[in-house]
């Protein structure tokens, strides 16, 4: 990502929830519930689990050093694993990274991350539906604005505007239903994705103890190669991002000089002529939403995934996904900008109607 675009494409919440910190953070969330899972059923003694809980801050990793860490052995798991053993008392390393494989640790980082950048979605498109709501109880309306419903671009019958607004709230409501009916599973199989790998991954109790110290859903069998609940996610925030382009370039439409029904309460200017008044928000909200097809592509892509692990596709799926939920929550960041300021111009929905092209 090139930062002097940051401000266009890491708007909101989510954009913090999957940087390079916020995985961080899960990867070390995911060790300290592991090693105190460990201890719950005592596989490993609770001071060893407490001392991984101690070392395993943030502020005792340098994140640059961790990234680097992935080119030994293609994925930054190493580095947080040899860290913790630099600063856990070697009486105590059974409980560090116990039972588990680097693609378990990663896996379960990445629902933790895909679970608060959904989140943050949410929140937005919760906050789109009370902003269109706000709309249709303004009460300085005599009567309920009338305009023209538009179909192939062309004016073809009048409608109200609660209809409009009723369509754009739908379509969110459904994107963020959608969001709203993800699971995010924890993963701990071992090395070749089987219980059995390591006797004490064959404790039912040790994934329960996960799962809950995380608070994340359970999941009935390995799934280092069946790859659909990443894919779950990855679909349900594309559906999110072209609702929020639909309105979005409703508004850019509407708000056309030709047209003028709609105006965002903060349009911006431009740099060679001082009389525009661009719909800067619904712009950007359109530009985020148009990046996210080609990366929900990549995650069906790196479905089929080769035997127990595979080498490359579930290595594709990190930034891939962390870019489409960045660009999802930039989208619905950027529309709830758009229609929290929106204004309508009654008038101008008026005068349009009385144009009926003979």
């Amino acid at each position: 990502m090139t930062e002097i675009f940051d401000a266009v494409f890491a708007r909101g919440r989510a954009a913090e929830a999957v940087s390079g910190r916020a995985w961080l953070a899960a990867l070390l969330r995911a060790e300290t519930a592991l090693a105190q899972a460990s201890a719950d059923i005592e596989a490993v003694s609770r001071e060893a689990a407490d001392a991984v809980t101690a070392a395993a801050v943030l502020d005792n990793f340098d994140l640059a050093a961790v990234a680097a860490s992935a080119a030994e052995i293609g994925n930054p798991v190493a580095g947080v694993v040899d860290r913790l053993r630099e600063l856990v008392p070697e009486r105590h390393h059974a409980a560090i990274h116990p039972t588990a494989t680097s693609q378990d640790m990663l896996d379960t980082a990445m629902m933790l991350v895909a679970r608060d950048a959904v989140t943050a979605i949410a929140d937005d498109l919760d906050a789109c539906d009370a902003a269109l709501a706000d709309k249709l109880v303004d009460e300085t309306w005599e009567d309920e604005p009338r305009m023209w419903g538009r179909t192939l671009l062309q004016r073809a019958e009048p409608i109200g505007y609660d209809n409009l607004n009723g369509m754009w709230g739908a379509v969110l409501k459904e994107a963020r239903d959608g969001l709203g009916g993800l699971e995010f599973s924890v993963s701990l199989s071992g090395p070749v994705g089987i219980r059995g790998a390591k006797p004490v991954i064959e404790s039912v109790d040790l994934r329960a103890h996960f799962r809950r110290r995380l608070g994340l859903d359970g999941n009935p069998s390995a799934w280092h190669t069946r790859r659909g609940r990443v894919v779950r996610i990855g679909a349900a925030a594309a559906e999110a991002a072209g609702a929020c382009a639909k309105v979005a370039v409703d508004v850019i439409l509407l708000s056309q000089n030709e047209i003028g029904e709609v105006h965002e309460g903060r349009p911006g200017g431009s740099t060679s002529m001082s009389h525009k008044r661009n719909p800067v928000a619904a712009t950007c909200a359109r530009a985020c939403a148009a990046r996210t097809p080609g990366l929900v592509g990549t995650l069906y892509a790196a479905m089929p995934q080769e035997l127990q692990r595979s080498p490359g596709l579930w290595h594709s799926e990190w930034e891939t996904l962390s870019d489409l939920l960045r660009l999802t929550g930039s989208a619905a960041a950027w529309l709830r900008e758009c229609l929290e300021g929106l204004q309508l111009d009654v008038e101008a929905m008026a005068r349009n109607l009385k144009e009926t092209d003979g």
